[in-house]
């Protein structure tokens, strides 16, 4: 099967390859590491602490020392510098140099590099594994893939028609024509499930329902700016896709109003419409009222 391009241009995109790196941290050639490094400072201190950060051993919790052999330490903060630093070498440069008018994006150890066709997505595989290789490094085989962008116009069956990036997931989905205002569907990103329940559970974190010594202000003011940021970041496409969220926190207010208010203490019911007017009355009080979520409630 080959993936036949039914949009008009030449850069229609139909497919991507997806990969993820086993171990980037714990895998790292320290010789080409320190090579990468070399290109951007000769400062003696610099490469001689940076080697013997690289090369200190490791204590564990009895007092035994684990001698380190290769990559950079988990949880070091210079870590992810480095690492992003080598794989710009690794692959950046070297994409921009062999392959300049293929489209590609990274962040960390994952990646997207977009293909037109499945056969040139399955050389593409075989030339980044060999690639990665040579830099002592190897590609997840779970988590290393191609993806057929299955849409309106692409309907052809393939074993993975979805993939994760940054919090989104990309798959097939209803969506509307701003033209004819007709549904169609599309091969576009919205908030991923992995990313909401992360919301879900720090809204859980914070507790809120168990701060009746707080006023619905109160929490609004010490909360708002991480649901602004959700919200500016996540609603950027598919924004209705956030709305589990908004639920979720929503029933927290209502489970606060319970524990807050004796006459809501034994009615959800009652509780929930307290709420509901709160949120009529002063809609901008929530960032996620504001953005259209304030009557999303379980009753």
């Amino acid at each position: 099967m080959r993936w036949e391009s039914h949009v008009s241009g030449a850069g229609s995109m139909i497919g991507f390859l997806e990969f993820d790196i086993v171990g980037l941290f714990d895998n790292l050639p320290r010789d080409l590491l320190m090579k990468a490094v070399q290109r951007h400072t000769d400062c003696a201190w610099i490469l001689l602490y940076l080697e013997r950060w690289l090369t200190a051993p490791v204590q564990m919790p009895d007092g035994s020392k684990v001698e380190r052999t290769s990559g950079t330490a988990q949880g070091g903060v210079v870590s992810p510098v480095l690492s992003n630093l080598f794989l710009h070498y690794a692959f950046d440069k070297w994409m921009q140099l062999h392959y300049p008018s293929m489209p590609w994006c990274r962040y960390a150890d994952d990646g997207l590099v977009h293909c037109k066709r499945e056969q040139q997505a399955k050389e593409m595989l075989e030339v980044l594994t060999k690639r990665f290789a040579e830099c002592g490094l190897q590609l997840h085989p779970g988590k290393t893939r191609i993806v057929y962008c299955k849409d309106n116009k692409r309907r052809k069956k393939y074993s993975h028609t979805s993939f994760d990036f940054l919090g989104y997931t990309f798959r097939p989905r209803e969506v509307m024509n701003s033209r004819s205002n007709k549904l169609f569907t599309g091969f576009s990103p919205a908030v991923s499930n992995k990313a909401k329940q992360s919301m879900r559970e720090k809204t859980r974190q914070c507790k809120w329902h168990l701060r009746s010594d707080l006023s619905l202000e109160d929490i609004a003011d010490q909360f708002n700016p991480v649901i602004q940021g959700w919200i500016n970041y996540y609603g950027r496409y598919g924004k209705t896709a956030l709305i589990p969220v908004g639920k979720h926190f929503n029933t927290v207010l209502v489970k606060w109003a319970m524990r807050k208010y004796k006459k809501l203490r034994t009615s959800f019911v009652d509780a929930a419409h307290y709420i509901e007017q709160t949120a009529k009355h002063n809609p901008k009080l929530f960032a996620h009222w504001s953005a259209g979520m304030k009557n999303v409630f379980i009753t």
